[in-house]
């Protein structure tokens, strides 16, 4: 049998997606289905409201990705609305009064999921040395590999930089983030400029960070509509790759193959940045450990480096801190939000901005729709969804380069992210930063920071006129 998309028979046999018993004629079948959703430049771009199918929420307030999805029953809003709870309050220090809360820490970036996912929408970088924000991590890794494929911590802060520590306990370092202007220009003309970070950690605690270490910023994603995601068949994910760019057209989507902790084993990878997490309940279950210090059924070892004694001594809230129901509570949570409407679908302008998308190839990356399959929540069960995403990794070019691998995402990869929701942040979040680390201040320069694969994509965009390009803005902000 041969391997679909240039992808040899070695690597499918690695990845476990085919037997010997799967038949030919279905998985031609598959990729037919699918090589029809991988759009082309010349594709039509369907504009429908229902971005999320069934679970899509009509609303432009600043809840909009704060609500349940629409088609969830009774039993299922309850859940939600105690996931909702533990999504939002805070975690305090053991032991305490408040023992269903307690065990932050001991080292930590946040106290709780919303304070990084504001209103469950989009963090952003600090605007200063004294911004309390806390939208942006450092991950911290060294060349080689870690455990189960992943990335290689720093052997004394470990894989990321923890800028708070409850009392008694040293806080390992601070985030600090500069940037430079970078002028650029239109072809008509008009000029633009993009905000290009460097980023360094001071107040190091423990001494300094390995001399190789790669320094990885990530800010907190909106997370509407990641129950509908993970509900994507793999197939469909896995017919859009082209690692070797067989087809010819420049895009070579890869799949991060990842370690799944519940199943023991590599599986695709659907979440983070880097597409490093299999699926939402390890997505969950790793912030909670890395971000907020709460350990769980699934991570079960407090976040601290064997050079790190007083984190190793400080009393923590029990074994685990967090327990499986009430993480499958924020799991429930986290799975059911609902995707907020596509607004303005009747407006020209917007219709047009869909045209320019498709004739630049956006939408080659950006895969416009699927349809889920069977989930253990039937609300996001056999959707028809626009996220716009493939869920796959690809080479952005050495601007947005960050040196660092995650398991098959190498330092210039990342996963194409989902503009469901995209027009809403400013409404949710007050700001309009984007891209993996908040550089860009708008739209129009997370476009132009685009390289590597998407590099004829952007060059499209610099070529159209100032109307041009407001149209295809003005569509991104109907999403």
């Amino acid at each position: 049998m041969s391997a679909p998309s240039g992808i040899s028979a070695d690597d499918w046999r690695r990845l476990g997606i085919f037997s010997l018993a799967v038949s030919v004629v279905v998985l031609a079948a598959v990729l037919v289905v699918f090589a029809v959703n991988r759009a082309s430049p010349t594709a039509e771009i369907v504009l429908v409201e229902e971005l999320g199918g069934d679970t899509t929420a009509f609303t432009t307030t600043r809840n909009a990705f704060g609500l349940p999805a629409r088609n969830l029953e009774r039993d299922g809003r309850r859940t939600f609305a105690v996931g909702n709870s533990f999504f939002r309050q805070n975690w305090v220090t053991a032991p305490a009064s408040t023992a269903a809360r307690d065990g932050l820490g001991p080292t930590f970036n946040a106290q709780s999921c919303s304070s990084c996912h504001t209103l469950d929408g989009r963090g952003k970088p600090p605007d200063s040395l004294d911004d309390p924000e806390r939208g942006l991590l450092f991950r911290l890794s060294i060349p080689g590999t870690g455990s189960n494929g992943g990335p290689k911590p720093d052997p004394v802060y470990g894989g990321q930089l923890q800028d708070r520590a409850v009392l008694l306990t040293p806080v390992e370092g601070r985030m600090i983030v500069k940037y430079r202007e970078i002028p650029g220009q239109f072809d008509d003309g008009e000029t633009y400029s993009l905000r290009s970070p460097t980023y360094e950690i001071g107040d190091l605690s423990f001494g300094p960070l390995h001399p190789d270490v790669m320094l990885s910023p990530r800010v907190a994603p909106v997370v509407v509509g990641m129950g509908l995601l993970e509900a994507i068949p793999e197939s469909a994910i896995l017919a859009l790759a082209d690692p070797g760019d067989a087809s010819g057209d420049g895009i070579s989507g890869r799949p991060n193959m990842v370690w799944d902790a519940r199943r023991g084993e590599l599986v695709l990878g659907r979440f983070g940045w880097k597409a490093n997490q299999p699926t939402v309940e390890q997505q969950t279950a790793g912030a909670f450990l890395g971000d907020i210090g709460i350990t769980s059924g699934l991570f079960s070892q407090e976040n601290c480096p064997e050079a790190q004694r007083e984190c190793l001594e400080t009393l923590n809230g029990g074994s685990p801190e967090i327990p499986d129901d009430r993480l499958a509570q924020v799991v429930f949570y986290t799975q059911t939000l609902a995707v907020p409407a596509m607004r303005d679908v009747d407006d020209p302008q917007v219709a047009r901005g869909a045209k320019l998308f498709a004739k630049a190839g956006c939408n080659m990356c950006h895969t416009p729709s699927y349809t889920t399959g069977e989930h253990p929540i039937g609300a996001v069960s056999h959707q028809t969804i626009y996220p716009y995403t493939d869920l796959l990794l690809h080479d952005m070019g050495e601007g947005l380069a960050d040196g660092a691998t995650d398991f098959d995402a190498s330092g210039r990869e990342w996963r194409t992210p989902p503009l469901w929701g995209i027009g809403l942040v400013k409404t949710v979040n007050g700001h309009t930063m984007f891209l993996h680390d908040g550089r860009a201040r708008n739209l129009l320069e997370a476009i132009m920071w685009h390289g590597g694969e998407a590099e004829e994509s952007k060059e499209e965009f610099e070529g159209f006129t100032k109307e041009e390009r407001d149209a295809l803005i003005k569509f991104l902000e109907s999403l």
